[in-house]
């Protein structure tokens, strides 16, 4: 078939990345803890005058990506084996080593094998520009004859590898080594984050466009290599000193122990993870700007024997989701789940504790929170940063592959995700709940009470306590809690 040269969609160089799994000791949920606040102290969110139309509950669109391929079990055939292990010992002389000349019988080996689980190399190698004007063509090209599908020429890396996530085709044996070998020609920094990590499924695992931030905590100096860079400890003023924000932008509200604090989505579009202190407690808040989700993390009171994590953004992404890492333990840690999936603290069996983060206007939070702080305009550091960085990049859907979605609701849908009492994860409608919430009624959900914050909406508990939610994409949450619930059903 005819192609463009698919190292054209790798003007996806996207500011992107994500984070990782684990599990273990998690925190207690206690008075210290609580980022709930004062009823007494905070006044009540305004409601609008006169009654709020309530959104329908609207579906998505299902994606059937047809039939999946046969694939084998067990070890690879022999020679099939080489070829792989050739590739693989190519990209210790560069990417630019893997030349259509040296390597094209053994694509096509791998091609003639029958073997569906070696699409997974394929999708991989789609993700870099090869050596030469039709080096990722003949990939493509190979990809089609394995699996028996047509991918999309504008971006056949995302095509191919939407389809295998969706179809569940399994890993090849070797797979990591190549994997590792491969990733590590574009950043050797990663080689620690691949040399462990039984628990992450690598075939998820993809390149956000950008390299590892590995600078120490308080740096404030850019990657020199181009990274998403993590504002730490950023300087904040009060309420009016945050005038320079518009009222009707968007802030990621978060209280601990009733202080209040709002980091301004235009500043964390830049940043993507910041490292602070609030309520007399060490956070991380990580902001995935691909699946539309900031969470808040406590970052300490973790057992003696773990040294102080400083969160930092990877560069790697899993299923559109970015891979957040400890820059102190070289440990990938879930930036959904908070777990660490990798590394000493996996090994220590870390998981940490979750605050909620808010999702409101500047205008209404500030209403709402009279005393908040905010981060300050050019974040302590002297930058200054445009209202929209991001230009309505992902306004189209997600990017990045994510296989397939749930059909409940659309992709990018907003959800406040919160685990009920009984374990059973829940994805709360933002739209429907706020505009009940708006017209004076009630929504309990699993257990917990939906109150407004600002504009936004938290999760409470029935002594008033925060129980830890953040808001996100709808497919972000379901592929995450495939077993998720939804309100209202």
């Amino acid at each position: 078939m005819s192609r463009l040269p698919a190292a054209l969609f790798l003007g996806l160089a996207l500011t992107a990345t994500a984070c990782t799994s684990g599990g273990g000791e998690t925190g207690a949920a206690d008075s210290n803890t609580d980022s709930s606040t004062d009823a007494d102290s905070t006044p009540a969110t305004t409601l609008p005058s006169g009654p709020v139309e309530i959104p329908e509950l609207v579906a998505g669109e299902a994606i059937d990506y047809g039939p999946a391929p046969v694939f084998n079990e067990g070890d690879l055939a022999p020679e099939v084996a080489e070829s792989l292990e050739g590739l693989r010992r190519s990209f210790s002389l560069g990417l630019n080593a893997l030349t259509v000349a040296q390597r094209a019988e053994d694509f096509q080996v791998l091609a003639d094998s029958g073997d569906a689980r070696l699409l997974w190399v394929y999708s991989d190698l789609l993700r870099f520009p090869l050596e030469g004007p039709t080096g990722n063509i003949q990939v493509a090209d190979a990809f089609e004859q394995l699996s028996g599908t047509e991918i999309g020429i504008s971006n056949p890396w995302g095509d191919a590898t939407n389809r295998l996530i969706a179809w569940d085709v399994p890993a090849p044996p070797g797979y990591l080594e190549f994997k590792r070998s491969l990733f590590t020609t574009l950043e050797p920094k990663w080689e620690p984050l691949f040399a462990d990590g039984a628990d992450i499924d690598w075939r998820h695992v993809s390149w956000g466009g950008v390299l590892i931030d590995d600078r120490p905590l308080g740096a404030t100096n850019s990657c020199a290599r181009g990274c998403i860079p993590a504002l730490d400890e950023p300087v904040v003023t009060d309420a009016a000193g945050g005038d320079w924000y518009p009222d009707d932008e968007t802030v990621f509200g978060v209280v601990i122990n009733g202080e209040a604090r709002a980091y301004p989505k235009n500043i964390m579009e830049v940043h993507e993870m910041t490292n602070d202190v609030l309520g007399g407690r060490r956070i991380a808040i990580p902001y995935c700007t691909l699946c539309g989700s900031a969470q808040a993390w406590f970052t300490d009171e973790l057992d003696a024997d773990v040294e102080f994590p400083v969160l930092r953004t990877s560069g790697l992404l899993i299923r559109s989701n970015k891979m957040m890492f400890d820059l102190t333990s070289l440990s990938f840690v879930d930036t959904f789940l908070g777990n660490a999936t990798s590394g000493p603290l996996q090994d220590a069996g870390v998981q940490f504790e979750q605050a909620s983060v808010v999702a409101s206007s500047w205008g209404e939070w500030k209403a709402a929170h009279p005393d908040t702080t905010i981060v300050a305009e050019d974040g302590g550091i002297g930058r200054s940063y445009p209202l929209d960085p991001l230009r309505g990049r992902d306004d189209d859907g997600p990017i990045f592959p994510i296989g397939d979605v749930d059909p409940r609701l659309p992709v990018q849908e907003n959800v406040l995700g919160v685990i009920a009492e009984d374990g059973t994860p829940i994805a709360v409608h933002v739209a429907i709940a706020r505009a009940t919430l708006q017209n004076g009624e009630a929504v309990e959900v699993g257990g917990y009470t939906i109150e407004l914050d600002g504009d936004g909406i938290r999760a409470l508990d029935g002594d008033g306590n925060d129980v830890g939610a953040h808001q996100a994409f709808w497919f972000a949450w379901s592929q995450f809690r495939p077993d998720t619930g939804l309100w209202p059903s």
